[in-house]
């Protein structure tokens, strides 16, 4: 058995064809989507991250507005311009990359965002819904990754699921999307014991656990569905390239279907916050 590949580039840029449309009408009316994307510090990745994110919304005809500051900027400084954009119509949601500087309080800063703008969709109160089952801004990428199975049809009623890695990023929201869909899950972690045994019940197994391929063939149920969230890049001795928590080549043996790293997980995280900026601006999570 070789995997079929889910392939979340094509996917992303089949659903931000279908966006198009909308940001236009919202546009004639006069509210065009707008994000604004705060950058503290200088991690290379975050760079990156948000350069991608801005460029993803000028593609899609969304207003951006990065911000960036020095990583020895005062968190209050921070927390004032946020209260801004709070206040701003023109900013239907903001997002602050992370990680932050070590003399940042992420919650505080996260708690900030009114849950109306917090297209990222790490506010308590956003968390909370989806904890109820009533899931207003989804984490972009759990939200990514049911979007996938959702075009590939994959079912998840009653199927055992298991996750590597329990942030609150990735894994929580995932278990609870998982959960809300009907599956029964597992959530693994550093430490978990004989982690192999559980990873081997998995119809559904998602690795998040940000450690380059992680998960060898002998961890997979034959058959199952994998999704890799984690893109990792190998010592220039070994290469140099991006990898996943995967070891791609030989899983694929064994799974039924996988997702490629880069080209999978990574690309519908970008698209679905466009998703959630578009959906703020059209006012389906106002209070």
């Amino acid at each position: 058995m070789t995997a079929a590949i889910l392939d979340g580039k094509a996917l992303a840029e089949e659903l931000r064809t279908s966006f198009r449309p909308r940001v236009e009408a919202l546009t004639a009316q006069g509210r065009r989507p707008g994000l604004a994307v705060i950058l503290a510090g200088d991690d290379p990745a975050s760079e990156v991250y948000v350069r991608n994110k801005v460029a993803a919304c000028e593609s899609a005809g969304i207003f951006s507005q990065k911000i960036t500051y020095p990583k020895d900027t005062a968190p209050e400084t921070v927390l004032a311009k946020i209260a801004e954009l709070n206040a701003d119509p023109r900013i239907h949601g903001i997002l602050v990359q992370l990680p932050l500087p070590d003399a940042f309080d992420e919650k505080a800063i996260l708690a900030t965002i009114a849950p109306e703008k917090d297209v990222d969709g790490f506010h308590a109160e956003n968390l909370g819904a989806l904890a109820q089952g009533i899931p207003r801004f989804i984490p972009c990428t759990p939200y990514g990754v049911m979007k996938m199975f959702e075009a590939h049809q994959i079912s998840l009623t009653g199927k055992e699921a298991v996750i590597i890695g329990r942030s609150n990023i990735v894994g929580k929201p995932m278990a609870l999307l998982l959960i809300n869909a009907g599956a029964t899950v597992t959530v693994c972690n550093s430490k978990t014991r004989d982690l192999a045994a559980h990873t081997r019940r998995a119809d559904i197994l998602v690795a998040a656990v940000g450690k380059p391929r992680f998960v060898t063939n002998d961890m997979v149920k034959p058959g199952a569905v994998v999704i890799d969230v984690g893109i990792n890049r190998l010592p220039p001795e070994a290469g140099g390239k991006l990898c996943g928590d995967v070891d791609f080549e030989a899983v694929k043996e064994i799974a039924s279907l996988i997702t490629p790293v880069p080209g999978g997980v990574g690309p519908m995280t970008i698209t679905m916050l466009l998703a959630n900026t578009i959906e703020s601006a059209e006012g389906k999570h106002t209070p």
